[in-house]
């Protein structure tokens, strides 16, 4: 990108700002430059920007919750409800990790605004949950996941009632064939939404609802229609006639990945490795992925997606440690330095410090200049689970009847 380009952006967007022209340049003259220490650093870093987007909320309507993070075009943005919901596993895991126990805290904090934002009908809201908002099956599936670690972590009931009635609105929802159409972005059905399945299977499992179950299942079975015989998932785009990002593949994989080993179903587990294993194929030295890949796993960007960077880890190391795949593991760890070399972890500015941008460069075209909440969160979940072998949320819980209860006092 040129700096012809650069004036060529967007008005929307005001690149001329010194604070945005900054960033602009560093990716120009010194891409992925930034320190690379250890992990418990970054960890760290990454938390801290965490709590601050949540600290940006206080005072407002959506006080709680978590903002979906800071963009050249409107600054520091509204609470996000979906991603909100699963950085509470991340709190709760990051709690115990750095014995951080005011993380429990803001865990509750996310649960009482999620719980007070929540439909009749079981539905949450989506966008930014906003009272003009329509529901949207994979931010409620999200949330679900929140919901799951308020009931299994900190013992809160009312959450698994409020997973149980978000589980249910999805059931009725659901196509004959195991898909959804109604309630989706952009109108369409996504292969995605596996991902949320997760959440909907773990909910059944924990509170012995076989309906919520043989949904989920459903579910997977259409998605799993729609893996190609290179691993690629068709209907996997944020927008049709689009490619999906590695952001939304890595989705894909997760869900297939984690509703496999909650079931012990092999032809799940073996969807998620054939993908997996088709993106490490196309991994670069330094841990780069594409932004978008076609059915042929040909790349189809020339920039980096950050995001889908650590969620790919996140899978690896999932695999690693549920399929046997040691050999995953060396490709996550790949990807991590990669972030951590794209990771502003000593940025003079406090809003950019510890946080990870949507894109790298800065200006590719998933969450472009923007440093989303997730892409933060995904970064922190794959760091604590290959510094400690854990597994973000902690699957050892689903099923059990007895929560674990955490104190944050």
């Amino acid at each position: 990108m040129d700096i012809a380009k650069i004036a060529a952006l967007p008005f929307r967007y005001k690149p001329w700002r010194p604070r945005h022209l900054r960033l602009i340049v560093q990716d120009l003259m010194a891409p992925g430059n930034q320190p690379e220490r250890d992990h418990l650093d970054h960890l760290r870093a990454a938390i801290d920007w965490l709590c601050r987007a949540q600290d940006m909320r206080a005072g407002k309507a959506d006080a709680g919750g978590v903002s979906a993070g800071w963009s050249f075009e409107d600054g520091w943005l509204p609470s996000y409800p979906e991603t909100s919901g699963y950085i509470i596993e991340t709190f709760l895991a990051a709690a115990k990790m750095l014995d951080r126990p005011d993380l429990i805290g803001r865990a509750h904090r996310i649960i009482d605004w999620e719980l007070s934002i929540q439909q009749e009908d079981g539905a949450f809201p989506g966008h930014f949950g906003e009272s003009s908002s329509h529901p949207v099956i994979f931010n409620t599936g999200q949330i679900m996941h929140g919901m799951i670690a308020g009931y299994t972590q900190l013992g809160r009931q009312e959450c698994l009632d409020a997973a149980v009635k978000a589980g249910h609105w999805l059931v009725r929802q659901q196509d004959e064939d195991g898909c959804w159409r109604r309630f989706e972005h952009n109108g369409v059905p996504h292969t995605y939404n596996t991902r949320g399945t997760w959440a909907l299977l773990a909910t059944a499992l924990i509170a012995g609802e076989a309906k919520l179950k043989a949904a989920a299942i459903h579910n997977l079975d259409w998605a799993l229609a729609q893996q190609t015989a290179t691993g690629w998932f068709a209907n996997n785009a944020f927008i049709p006639g689009r490619l999906p990002y590695t952001h939304t593949i890595a989705y894909a994989i997760r869900g297939f990945l984690e509703s496999g080993a909650l079931l012990g179903k092999e032809r799940y587990l073996a969807a998620a490795e054939k993908a997996a294993r088709a993106v490490a194929k196309t991994q670069r030295q330094d841990g780069w992925l594409a932004g978008t890949y076609d059915e042929n796993w040909q790349a189809g960007a020339s920039y980096c997606c950050l995001t889908g960077v650590a969620q790919m880890g996140l899978n690896w190391l999932r695999l690693a440690r549920e399929c046997g795949a040691e050999d995953l593991r060396a490709h996550a760890r790949s990807g991590l330095s990669y972030l951590k070399r794209n990771h502003r972890l000593t940025d003079s500015d406090p809003t950019f410090r510890g946080a990870v941008a949507g894109s790298a460069p800065i200006w590719g075209r998933y969450s472009m200049f923007e440093f989303p909440n997730w892409a933060a969160k995904f970064f922190a979940d794959a760091l604590m689970m290959d510094m400690a072998g854990m597994t973000v949320p902690p699957v050892a819980k689903i099923g059990h009847a007895a929560p674990e209860v955490m104190s944050h006092v």
